[in-house]
């Protein structure tokens, strides 16, 4: 097949362009992976803890290899990512170091800053990849424990200080009155639809020491990290974690709160699962839906966040719900649900008001449903 190339003025520019974004998302693309590597390896936290090491010390005090871990440092400090004392030195005395800007970024869990778990996402939305293509290919969809621990986990530590920090003290206070009903007796019931790891059920149960929530997932070893969690909070006694399938109408209870985070695009069915929390919340609960940012229609440019949903949902999203939805033909919503999406799927639920909450949150939009 022989394909036209046009050797314009604009058409060189364009393709010029395109060569630099290219050559920098690769240099991107290295540098999540490497930052895999030392995050996993504990490499930038020895780093922080003990200041300037040549690569023989960082290898014994992670018990890796020396050769490696020098290929690793020299790279890290090419990419600006580390920083080296004396670039001369001979190479068993060249010493690096984590500057003090990067140690937030890298290793406080707890900061709404900290961005190191992002590359156990990336790594793991990578890992089924042949499986992505088949289903490209068959209309099919990738279930959602072919992605690993590492998409689980990395998906659970980046929204972490969300949950522990924003969660009770700016979005449940966008709400007076469900604010008051979790500070009230008797003590208010919450569930949390599709809790993953857990840290929405545990971050609203910190806020609010009087309710009880009952984390619901369908993915046995997410339940399984959230219980964890959970008892690593302290919280047992408070929170529980159940694996149950979010559009099961079975699930029994009158909830004062009942919340999904990010989750009801990636669901095969997301109609069932509002029809169950509206079920859950009964006529008096409330249900609140968080999820993706994204523009109101589709435009060439897209908002400013779309350039990473669209890229969550090529890799993941969109195939996990092809797989859950392929009994009831109804997955397929993708990453990028707008607004109006969810409107469908709230009328098809049997919700009558759907209103969007004053909360200024980069990445999330917030819908209050009510019957």
């Amino acid at each position: 097949m022989t394909i036209a190339i046009e050797h314009s003025d604009m058409a060189i520019a364009e393709k010029e362009a395109l060569i630099d974004r290219l050559l920098r998302s690769t240099a991107g693309v290295f540098d999540i992976f490497t930052l895999y590597i030392g995050d996993r390896l504990g490499f930038y936290k020895v780093l922080a803890d003990r200041g300037w090491l040549t690569s023989l010390e960082l290898a014994d005090a992670t018990c890796t290899h020396e050769r490696y871990v020098r290929e690793w440092l020299e790279q890290q400090t090419v990419s600006g990512i580390l920083e080296v004392e004396d670039e001369t030195a001979q190479i068993s005395d060249r010493r690096f170091g984590l500057p003090a800007g990067h140690a937030e970024v890298l290793l406080d869990i707890d900061s709404l800053e900290y961005l190191a778990p992002i590359a156990r996402l990336l790594v793991g939305v990578t890992r089924p990849i042949d499986a992505v293509l088949d289903a490209y290919r068959s209309g099919g969809g990738v279930p959602f424990s072919k992605y690993g621990t590492d998409l689980r986990e990395g998906q659970a530590g980046i929204n972490r200080p969300m949950f522990l920090k924003e969660l009770g003290s700016q979005w449940i206070s966008a709400m007076p009155d469900v604010c008051a009903r979790l500070n009230a007796d008797p003590p208010a019931r919450v569930a949390d639809i599709g809790c993953g790891g857990g840290w929405s059920s545990i971050g609203l149960a910190q806020a609010y020491p009087n309710v009880r929530v009952d984390g619901y997932d369908l993915d046995a070893p997410s339940v399984a990290l959230a219980r964890q969690n959970v008892e690593n909070a302290r919280l047992s006694d408070r929170v529980s974690i159940q694996q149950r399938d979010a559009a099961d109408f079975s699930l029994a209870g009158q909830y004062d709160l009942v919340m999904a985070f990010e989750c009801i695009h990636d669901m095969g069915n997301p109609v069932g699962a509002l029809s169950t929390m509206r079920h859950l919340a009964g006529d008096t609960g409330t249900v609140l839906v968080a999820d993706e940012r994204v523009g109101e229609t589709f435009t060439a440019k897209g908002n400013d966040v779309e350039w990473m949903m669209y890229g969550w949902s090529v890799l993941h999203c969109l195939p996990v719900g092809m797989a859950d939805g392929a009994e009831c033909h109804c997955g397929g919503t993708g990453t990028v649900m707008r607004p109006e999406t969810l409107y469908h799927y709230a009328r098809e639920a049997g919700f009558s008001r759907v209103e969007i909450l004053p909360i200024d949150n980069f990445f999330f939009r917030f819908y209050r449903l009510q019957p």
